[in-house]
């Protein structure tokens, strides 16, 4: 909670039905559904606790890495337009001379490969996430180990009544003095008060974050002490791996390899002859390609790069030097990115239906709820491996910065990829697909009216996991479905499609959580199942600009215009000024419907945490379908949560809040509840990040980039209207000629 205001009525904080009827009634059972005090749950076991259990020694020289690791420092991602042209050809029209790679895979970027290896363990940093316990336990004894100190346990804690682990504070081995007792042995003093340490606590989705650290020691590091300490001799020489743990702020390298499968020994190889086929055949997929694909997509970039300095390709080859994956992004795309990550679709339409293409597509959500496009790519398979190889080079594109969320179709294989390429991403299903998929399942041999209509009310109206839950149970003995393998599995991974498990998760609008709603393809309606790569890529830039001029006509019409009020409701003017004309209908549609909720009680209060039930109508003057529907005030940060989640999934207040807040006396939405990426205002400049003025005046190839990225941010600043317009010309023609001033007092 954040914050301390006082609110009162006000007069422009205007209830639209003015009969509401107001009650007051002590306690709710279901209060902890909406706000969970883990702290009454949680158990002491005691400090100075040791570790038991197998502790992995994760030492980074024994990460045994067969290949070339292909390093693109993040920081400066340096594409050259000229020199690769030669190169990328030869690849494209891959012929009888092959390149060797002596066995190991390679990305290339652009024709060129920057190799390097990175052995260190980073210091922590609070908001690591690590997918167990011990992952976080090893990640800090490593990074003890190299600086030269020991660490132990001071303290865990569990749930109550419950073994299983909650929380835990791993300290430098020097924390604390010795007690009397011990002060009085013979042993050598070692411990110094020292305070260094990490905070561990047990999150959503099983992960282990750090959310406290204390890096400075009191003492000076002894590596030979620490050698023989008890923790790092716990460290099992055989079966030693690199915990890379997720950091909360931007990657510096990501590396583009294929990582081998290792056996105990850690030698790369596989014991069966099934898994070497297997292997063999990987590692020589590659692209389908009809005579005439290679020459296409070399013309493409290459005619792309000289008008787009920013865009970037990466290709993907086997051991015979063919192309098997490629991926590409232009500058506009990387921009919008920036503004637009937050919540990205990854569509893999034309490989689950078995396109002429095997074209895949980032897309994400703008300011006016519109697709957009952050990255193609085409793959020559759906394995593990291709997988890694799409997103690191997606990633780092993106300069190493995941998104919030991630929403695909289901595919195991891609579900791993992703926990390991974006370990911190809250992963879902794409909810309309997985509903589909149930009815093209069991369609055919229920009664699929009455099969429809259960399994829409368990999906979209449960409001707890309970209620889901025994819902979900009740429609699988109705129909006799306990049986299929295919519904339990898809029942075990519930938490990333049904909506109940997601109400803490990000979607921007994209989350498909109401009923008839889809997510469609970016390239709906202009790639079918026949499309050929030639006819893509003769229409791949005309579905850009025709997008993207949408977007530049919504623009205009946004700030020249004003939206008609329908109620006298002071929120919706206060967001009729700040949003694009598309979310503000959205969130005006709330505020009408404020209308149907008639009456609120409040059920519980807990400090300055107050509980109240919104009773709804649903339908038109319709008294006898009426839902209690249960949101949580915050009196000190003026902050609202509804069980309906309307904030989370859409990224605009429902009129259940709306109506707690108007109640309450709060005259205006709260800031926290106004988003920057749906503001008419919020600059969207389509240049990649400028990063730092630093610039090495003897480097002509860091004068171009400098100069570029700060003209287009002139550029993007001259189309908002007829008057910038002209400003930005003028600019421009005052700077030539200044510059060819300087030029001519040279000759």
């Amino acid at each position: 909670m954040t914050g301390g205001n006082a609110f009162s009525p006000g007069e422009h904080a205007v209830s639209p039905n003015p009969n509401l009827e107001i009650a007051i009634e002590e306690g709710s059972q279901n209060t902890e559904h909406l706000l969970e005090d883990e702290g009454n749950d949680l158990e002491i076991e005691g400090s100075d606790l040791g570790i038991d259990g197998n502790d992995l020694d994760l030492e980074g020289d024994d990460l045994d890495l067969e290949g070339n690791e292909l390093e693109i420092e993040s920081d400066g991602l340096e594409i050259e337009s000229n020199d690769f042209e030669n190169d990328s050809k030869q690849i494209l029209e891959r012929g009888s001379n092959c390149h060797e790679n002596n066995g190991d895979d390679r990305a290339v970027l652009n024709g060129q490969s920057d190799i390097s290896q990175a052995n260190e363990y980073p210091p922590p940093v609070v908001g690591m996430e690590f997918e167990s316990y011990d992952d976080a336990y090893n990640y800090y004894n490593c990074y003890a180990k190299e600086l030269g100190f020991a660490i132990r346990v001071k303290s865990s804690w569990t749930k109550r009544n419950s073994k299983e682990k909650r929380g835990a504070v791993l300290c430098c081995n020097c924390e604390g003095f010795k007690t009397v007792k011990e002060a009085n042995s013979r042993r050598k003093e070692t411990r110094t008060g020292c305070l260094a340490m990490i905070r561990l606590r047990l999150v959503e989705s099983n992960r282990w974050r750090v959310d406290e650290v204390k890096l400075e020691h009191n003492h000076s590091f002894d590596p030979e002490r620490a050698q023989n300490s008890k923790s790092h001799k716990k460290m099992e020489a055989g079966s030693k791996r690199k915990v890379e743990p997720t950091v909360d702020v931007e990657v510096r390298t990501i590396k583009l390899y294929r990582t081998p499968v290792l056996d105990s020994a850690g030698s790369g190889s596989s014991n069966s002859n099934e898994g070497e086929i297997s292997n063999h055949v990987d590692r020589l997929s590659r692209l389908k390609l009809n005579k005439g694909d290679a020459q296409i997509i070399y013309n493409y970039f290459s005619r792309v790069q000289l008008t787009d300095p920013n865009f970037v390709y990466l290709m993907d080859l086997n051991d015979e030097g063919y192309l098997r994956n490629v991926f590409w992004i232009d500058s506009k795309s990387r921009a919008a990115y920036s503004f637009f990550g937050d919540v990205v679709v990854f569509d893999t339409t034309c490989l689950s239906y078995k396109y002429e293409i095997p074209l895949i597509a980032f897309v994400g959500v703008n300011h006016h709820g519109q697709s957009v496009l952050l990255g193609c790519g085409l793959l020559a398979d759906e394995t593990f491996e291709t997988y890694i190889w799409l997103f690191r080079a997606w990633l780092t594109c993106m300069l190493g910065r995941p998104p919030q969320t991630i929403i695909t179709g289901q595919c195991q294989v891609m579900q791993s990829a992703i926990a390991e390429v974006f370990p911190r991403a809250h992963h879902r299903l794409c909810l309309s697909q997985v509903v589909q998929n149930i009815l093209e399942k069991f369609g055919d041999f229920l009664d699929l009216e009455t099969f429809q209509m259960e399994l829409s009310r368990m999906v979209y109206d449960s409001m707890k996991v309970d209620e889901f839950e025994m819902a979900w149970e009740t429609m699988i003995q109705r129909f006799g479905l306990a049986d299929h393998e295919w519904l339990r599995q898809l029942y075990e991974v519930r938490e990333r499609w049904a909506p109940v498990y997601s109400k803490d998760t990000f979607f921007a609008g994209m989350s498909t959580f109401r009923r008839g709603e889809s997510i469609s393809s970016f390239f709906d309606g202009f790639v079918h199942q026949q499309t050929s790569l030639k006819e893509f890529f003769d229409i791949y830039e005309l579905v850009l600009q025709k997008k993207r001029h949408k977007e530049a006509l919504d623009d205009f019409e946004t700030r020249n215009s004003s939206p008609i009020l329908n109620t006298q409701c002071y929120y919706e003017l206060q967001l009729s000024k700040l949003y694009t004309n598309e979310i503000f209908s959205k969130f005006q549609f709330e505020v009408v419907m404020m209308s149907s909720c008639f009456s609120i009680t409040q059920v519980q209060t807990t400090g300055p945490i107050i509980t109240y039930i919104v009773k709804e109508r649903e339908g038109e003057g319709n008294m006898t379908n009426v839902r209690n529907i249960e949101v949580m005030y915050d009196k000190a940060g003026a902050e609202v949560r509804c069980i309906c989640s309307c904030f989370n999934f859409n990224g605009y207040l429902c009129r259940h809040a709306l109506c707690i807040l108007n109640y309450n006396g709060v005259e205006e939405i709260p800031f926290q509840y106004i988003l920057p990426r749906w503001r008419k205002d919020f600059k969207r400049l389509y240049v990649p990040h400028i990063g730092s003025n630093n610039v090495d005046i003897t480097n002509p190839v860091q004068w171009f980039d400098h100069l570029y990225k700060r003209a287009m941010q002139v550029v993007g600043e001259g189309m908002n209207s007829q008057d910038h317009y002209m400003i930005a010309w003028q600019a421009f023609k005052e700077s030539l000629n200044k510059v060819r001033l300087v030029a001519d007092k040279h000759i």
